[in-house]
């Protein structure tokens, strides 16, 4: 990668958080079907042209940074020991999601989106695409330990799907108890609620 364009990747994410940060104040103030493009370009010090230019969408404001974390979280997977148990394998990618420096911040960028039928819709739409990617790295990882899955084996789709399922559960759960403790507490509590025997 040239200089100038590592520079500009650096600029285009730096612009983008800070639109992001603009919009999620706004959502948590006002509501997200109450915010518009106009208000989030406006509070960001910028045309609702430019912003566009960054997010398609209103909800690709809130979601897209999610695009993001895939490539991490594979690296987590390809990088935890062959022989681990999938299911602690599939926990360990969920904890960059706990932010204990950041609990009231966490917890108001949950509620919205969460509780915003859009934004959830959009939020759901992420998940499975970053559960296919799991499942790929799943099937990969059990043909280099010499046990490859099937083609018809519903097994890396299944668990990766219940432990996608158990990360959403607890984000609800967490909320509903004011988010109170961790994220990570209560992802443990889910996951532990219908671990594989």
């Amino acid at each position: 990668m040239k200089p100038e364009s590592g520079l500009r990747e650096r600029t285009r994410r730096a612009v983008q958080r800070e639109i992001g940060e603009a919009a999620l104040a706004l959502f948590i103030e006002r509501g997200f079907d109450a915010t518009t493009i106009d208000d989030i370009a406006t509070a960001a010090g910028m045309s609702q042209r430019s912003v566009f230019r960054y997010f398609a969408t209103k909800e690709e404001i809130v979601v897209g940074k999610m695009d993001a974390t895939v490539p991490l979280m594979l690296h987590t997977l390809r990088a935890r020991p062959p022989g681990e148990p999938v299911w602690t394998s599939l926990r360990h990618l969920f904890f960059m999601l706990d932010e204990p420096g950041r609990a009231e911040t966490a917890e108001a960028t949950h509620r919205v989106l969460l509780e915003t039928p859009a934004l959830f819709a959009a939020y759901l739409r992420k998940l499975h695409l970053m559960q296919e990617a799991v499942v790929q790295v799943l099937r990969e990882r059990a043909t280099a330990t010499g046990t490859p899955y099937t083609d018809d084996d519903p097994a890396p789709r299944a668990i990766t799907a219940a432990a996608f399922g158990c990360l959403v559960a607890a984000q609800h759960s967490w909320l509903a108890s004011g988010a109170t403790g961790t994220l990570g507490d209560a992802i443990d509590r889910a996951m532990a609620t219908v671990a594989p025997r």
